[in-house]
Formats: C-alpha cells, sequence, structure tokens
C-alpha cells in the first residue's frame, strides 16, 4: 500500500532503504513510540543511533514531529546530530518502520546514571546537576527561541556522550508554534513531570499553555536527579495526574540537605501559575545556574570517570521508560495501544449528574476497572469473571506504598 498524501512533510514512499548502508547492533532503549539501536554506519565506519518506529499511521504525527526537529534544528550542540531518515518495507503495511538516524549518546540517559549512585548511596554533587541542567536549559531555550516546545523533559530524556556532553532527546510529543509565546491545548507528556496546566486541559476545552510548562517539568527533573525519583512516582501515574493540579508545588524530599539556590531554583520552576513562572532564557541567570563554569570540563570528565566506574562494576541498570499521556490516553510502551484515560475518582470530575457516573462506571468496566472511587467511598462493580488484580506485584506495592496507596495501584 501507498503513503502517498499521507504526510505533508515526510514523503514516505521515496525514502530510501536503509539495509544497505547501516547494520543494528543492540537495543539500547525503548521510548512509547518506538526502539533505539545502537548501529554501525558503513558508508561512514561511525557507530549512530537509529530510532525505529512502526504503525506509520498511528504515529504519524510523533514521527513527524521528531523528524522536522532533528532536521531544521539539530545543529545545537545540546541536540543530537541528524544523519537522516529512511523507510523499511515489510509485508504487512503495520510493520513498516520509518529509521530516524541521530548521534549516538553512548553513556545513556542521566536517570540511570542517577538512579545507580543512589543504589550504592551516593548522589551528585550540586556542580554535576548544575551542569546538567544548565546544559539542558540551553536546549530548552533554543527549541524556544525557534517557536518549538518540547513537552517531555525529563531524566530519561538527557542523554550524556562519550565525551560527557549533554543531549535532549525524544521529540516525539513535542509541538511547533505559530509564535514564540503560542498555546497548545492537548495535554501530553508523562504524567510525574507534567505541569498542572497541561493536565488542566484535558478537562476544561478553553484551557491552553505555552513553553512555560518545559521549565515546570524541569523543575521536577531537578528533583528527579537530586532525589532519584519525581514527586508522587510512589503512586499510579493516572492519581498523579489528578493530584498534581490540586497539590502544592513540589520541594525536595529532604531540602534542608541541599544549598538554598537549588532550593530556589526548583521554587521557581514549579510556581503553578504558569503566567508568573520564568521562561527558560530568564533561568540561565538563576544563581545555581550561573555557578557552572565557563569551561565545565572538570565535571564532564567526573561524570564520565562516575559511569565508567558503575560499569565497570555492571551498576548501571537501563530503566524502563514511564508511561505517557497524549489526548486522553495512557501509552505504556509502544506495543501497547492507548488506553483512555478514565478517572478513578468520580469526585474529580468537572460536572457530575446521573447519566455522567454511569457512562463513567461502564467505560471503566469495560477495561476491566471495577473500582471506582467517590471521594472516600469505593464503588466495586461486579466483573462476573475472574481478574488478575490481587498478585505478588500488586501486593508488594501496596506493602511499599503504605497509607499512599490508592485503588489505582491495584488496577
Amino acid at each position: 500500500m501507498s503513503y502517498l498524501g499521507m504526510s505533508q512533510h515526510i514523503d514516505f514512499d521515496n525514502l530510501p532503504d536503509p539495509n544497505i548502508r547501516f547494520e543494528l547492533l543492540e537495543l539500547i532503549g525503548e521510548g512509547t513510540y518506538g526502539e533505539v539501536y545502537g548501529a554501525m554506519d558503513h558508508h561512514t565506519g561511525n557507530q549512530v543511533a537509529i530510532k525505529v518506529m512502526e504503525n506509520i499511521g498511528e504515529n504519524l504525527e510523533e514521527i513527524e514531529e521528531e523528524y522536522l526537529i532533528l532536521r531544521d534544528l539539530s545543529l545545537h550542540p545540546n541536540l543530537p546530530a541528524f544523519h537522516g531518515i529512511f523507510f523499511k518495507k515489510a509485508g504487512k503495511q503495520e510493520e513498516d518502520q520509518v529509521w530516524i538516524v541521530m548521534e549516538l549518546c553512548e553513556r545513556g540517559s542521566v536517570t540511570d546514571l542517577v538512579q545507580a549512585l543512589i543504589r550504592r548511596g551516593q548522589r551528585l554533587t550540586e556542580p554535576q546537576l548544575a551542569y546538567i541542567l544548565k546544559e539542558t536549559i540551553d536546549a530548552l531555550s533554543y527549541l524556544h527561541e525557534n517557536r518549538c516546545m518540547h513537552r517531555d523533559i525529563k531524566g530519561h530524556n538527557i542523554l550524556l556522550t562519550d565525551q560527557g556532553n549533554i543531549k535532549l532527546v525524544d521529540y516525539g510529543v513535542s509541538s511547533h508554534l505559530a509564535s514564540t509565546w503560542g498555546r497548545r491545548n492537548t495535554s501530553v507528556g508523562t504524567p510525574y513531570w507534567m505541569a498542572p496546566e497541561v493536565i488542566a486541559c484535558e478537562q476544561q476545552l478553553d484551557y491552553s499553555y505555552d513553553v512555560r510548562c518545559d521549565v515546570w517539568s524541569l523543575g521536577i527533573t531537578a528533583i528527579e536527579l537530586a532525589d532519584g525519583e519525581p514527586p508522587l512516582s510512589e503512586i499510579h501515574p493516572m492519581r498523579a495526574l489528578f493530584q498534581i493540579p490540586r497539590n502544592p508545588p513540589p520541594t525536595l524530599d529532604r531540602p534542608v540537605e541541599w544549598s538554598f539556590e537549588l532550593n530556589d531554583f526548583i521554587a521557581e520552576c514549579l510556581i503553578k501559575d504558569f503566567e508568573q513562572r520564568p521562561g527558560s532564557k530568564e533561568l540561565l541567570q538563576h544563581p545555581f545556574i550561573k555557578a557552572v563554569p565557563n569551561n565545565p570540563e572538570e565535571i564532564r570528565l567526573q561524570l564520565i570517570l562516575l559511569q565508567d566506574d558503575l560499569k565497570k562494576r555492571n551498576q548501571l541498570v537501563q530503566k524502563q521508560p514511564e508511561t505517557t499521556i497524549k489526548g486522553g490516553a495512557l501509552k505504556a510502551d509502544r506495543k501497547t495501544k492507548r488506553t483512555p484515560l478514565w478517572m478513578d475518582d468520580l469526585a474529580c470530575l468537572e460536572k457530575l449528574s446521573e447519566e455522567v457516573i454511569v457512562d463513567h462506571l461502564h467505560r471503566r468496566y469495560l477495561t476491566d476497572q471495577i473500582y471506582t472511587y467517590m471521594g472516600d467511598i469505593l464503588i466495586a462493580v461486579n466483573p462476573f469473571k475472574e481478574i488478575d488484580v490481587y498478585g505478588e506485584t500488586e501486593s508488594q506495592l501496596l506493602s511499599l506504598a503504605g497509607v499512599t496507596a490508592t485503588i489505582s495501584d491495584y488496577l
């Protein structure tokens, strides 16, 4: 089947075949919309990273955004270099593949580095943390100046190169804007890192947000890199979506263990009213960020040595990416279909009526979600079949979660 006319930006039928030029070597990462492989480019003799995306029709918007941003903006030092887009034909159309080829970031994500350090009782120093954040802000400022918002800032999307440089990746849910302060109203991102105004768009259809949603996500990322996990990570991502707009701005787990400057930087990023939140360019003037030396070679070397030591001791474990949300649906990984996002607490619904409540319960029931809150009241609907919601994994999760457990953790 031809892809003629499917995309205004990509002529799939005339893209080159990657098989002659590239050889996939190893799987180095898996995102919501594709797998990433280390590969050999036989034309240049260099190793590259290749993002392999299937189900082209279903993932067209994500493929286009990734391609356009890398094609147009990848010359920035904090974005991966772009080496081309290719099309691999398969027997079935749903198995056709788009290969997006880019610079290989050999040292993986800063999330993997941080979590490995924490497992052995260490953490990043503040200068190291400031360096990672500054380089990420440089990338963000460049995107924002070029009328793009990233919409999925998190540690998993901040990578280290072999030389200790920082690269911001994964532009599948990014968005091009008509102007620098243009707005969007799609609720999209990874729940724990999503800004309150982005979450609000799911229920308030007249609501919108601008590029400062990335600043909120950066603040959450700062907490993630300091503490090892983002706030609310102990609860189900769907539950987090309902807590973030209602809770006060989060802070570091133990603020007194960190400097005033870092705490203040996070507080600036996590101003709930995004109209009062600073833009990415303003953040470059914050004392915590300005303390990064003009030549951070020593910090890069420290990160390289840390990562080498962790790898040598086999202490680096690649973390699976978190569930993402787009258009009111959750997507756990590239192989799963988007799951409609039905609230597990009816009290959170904007409009309540008998018809709305029954419809909501029915839709949850159809996806085997038989438990629903109404405030402190738990409603159970008999499924008339056995549902595996009380397995060993769920039991362990609840025993660890303690009083923070919600019915979402069972499902």
